[in-house]
């Protein structure tokens, strides 16, 4: 039974209602200089020694790029420090400092003040009802479907052409995402670009292509197909959102590109990638690429490099 126009109504009504009421619609959290959003992340990180970057992002709902900002400034700010993973050098680790400890203590305590007046002008039966109602609307919203949730196994991607605006997304989700997940600098991002600059400006529309994947009508990832020589295609930019991963997308990204390339006349199609991208490595193994060549480390986007080509067939 879809809901009617009253009961959507009544519920925008009583977030207007709330929000009020706990002062999220104020300039800062608690008389304080974060935001609702910047608040919970704080408060997210306190809970531990160290959190992982993916870890945060997934457990919070984040977009990668929002959230590599908020990062960025609290750590100018001094209120956390950023390292690779020990374990896995894909991996970035957020500690607080102890100005951030000192940051989440204040937050905590004007929110718990702010909570503890609350309910101070509340007799004893109106307390408990209000608390009964809390109780009763997080069972209910618990107990449905997680919208943030991965895809099903039923959820099949979609691949379509260029539209306008991805191109700028394809750049955009590039750099926030290398930055989030490998620590790399704004020079990747800057690469990304001259890559999309490049297939924009000498586009063989017989022998180049470019897709971009959706699930549910979200874009979630996205490859390009180039010309690298006269009978070798090129592979590129191979991208898919991490909320994405396990649905298909990079195999059916992967698997359309090679398809394309065989129809557009190469004998053979190449790409290029690094040691860290391990899950890639089993797409590309699975579409039939065999790793030909290890490039030695080099210095590249702020991180030692080590890249890899590899190649199939056609």
């Amino acid at each position: 039974m879809q809901p009617t126009i009253q009961d959507v109504v009544a519920v925008r009504a009583f977030n207007r209602f709330y929000t009020g009421v706990i002062g999220v619609l104020g300039e800062g959290l608690v008389r304080s200089p974060y935001s609702l959003t910047e608040a919970r992340v704080i408060f997210e990180l306190a809970q531990r020694d160290e959190t992982e970057v993916v870890a945060l992002r997934r457990a919070m709902g984040l977009d990668a790029g929002y959230l590599s900002r908020m990062l960025a400034r609290f750590e100018s700010d001094g209120l956390l420090t950023r390292e690779r993973s020990a374990r896995d050098a894909r991996r970035q680790l957020i500690r607080l400092t102890a100005r951030g400890r000192e940051v989440f203590a204040m937050l905590d305590e004007r929110s718990a003040g702010e909570v503890r007046a609350l309910l101070a002008d509340l007799a004893g039966a109106d307390r408990a009802r209000l608390l009964a109602a809390m109780r009763t609307v997080e069972d209910v919203l618990r107990a449905r479907p997680s919208g943030g949730a991965p895809p099903s196994g039923d959820a099949r991607p979609v691949l379509r052409a260029l539209r306008a605006g991805d191109l700028g997304w394809i750049v955009e989700r590039n750099g926030a995402l290398y930055e989030t997940e490998c620590g790399w600098d704004r020079t990747y991002e800057a690469l990304v670009a001259k890559v999309v600059a490049g297939y924009v400006e000498n586009h063989d529309p017989e022998r180049e292509n470019a897709w971009i994947a959706e699930l549910d009508g979200e874009r979630v990832g996205g490859v390009f197909c180039m010309r690298r020589e006269e009978d070798v295609a090129q592979l590129r930019l191979l991208h898919v959102e991490p909320g994405a991963r396990g649905a298909g997308v990079g195999a059916a990204l992967v698997d359309e590109c090679v398809r394309f390339a065989g129809e557009a006349g190469y004998s053979e199609i190449m790409l290029w990638t690094t040691a860290l991208q391990r899950p890639a490595h089993r797409v590309y193994a699975r579409a039939g690429f065999v790793l030909s060549e290890e490039e030695p480390p080099v210095s590249r986007f702020g991180d030692t490099i080590h890249g890899q080509v590899w190649r199939r067939g056609l």
